[in-house]
């Protein structure tokens, strides 16, 4: 099911993909559907994340660390499924307070992981003691976010994951 709704999500969009398409491409029922997603929201927000890739484990060098953060927050928002899916789903969140609360808790393992990474490079002096985890994790997160929503035409590519990277490093080592 949830690769029929990945196909038909990048084929016609957010906004004109329905219960009923999904079901017909996957074959099943909206009954069906309905069973495990209360509507198309919750279903989009699946497709989109719960391919999420989990962080390899720390390199034990802060750079390496943010590298891997910002290569993880590029492949997510460079998959054609999640930028299909942003526009509605932002919109959505903005309506729909659990949706909004169900998307949180989706990254709160991710976020978690590096919030540890960073809490422990600022221990052992690699990163300037003001520099919030949480606030990095957002800017990183937002300008893929960014990326994808306002310059689709142009591909995520490692030139855009260096330079990034770069700027994140330069900002926060000691």
């Amino acid at each position: 099911m949830l690769d029929a709704a990945a196909e038909l999500l990048v084929d016609v969009g957010y906004r004109k993909l329905t219960m009923a398409a999904i079901a017909d491409r996957a074959g099943t029922t909206k009954t069906a559907l309905y069973r495990r997603w209360s509507g198309k929201a919750e279903l989009v927000h699946d497709v989109a994340f719960s391919r999420m890739a989990r962080l390899p484990p720390s390199r034990g060098a802060v750079e390496a660390d943010l590298r891997i953060m910002v290569a993880a927050a590029r492949d997510l928002f460079a998959s054609p499924v999640t930028r299909a899916a942003l526009p509605g789903l932002i919109s959505d969140m903005a309506a729909e307070p659990e949706l909004a609360a169900r998307v949180h808790a989706g990254f709160a393992d991710v976020f978690g992981a590096l919030r540890d990474r960073l809490v422990v490079a600022v221990g052992r002096g690699e990163v300037h003691p003001d520099v919030d985890p949480d606030r990095l994790i957002e800017a990183v997160g937002g300008a893929a976010m960014l990326h994808a929503l306002l310059l689709d035409d142009r591909e995520f590519d490692t030139a855009w994951a260096d330079q990034l990277s770069a700027l994140v490093v330069h900002g926060v080592l000691r």
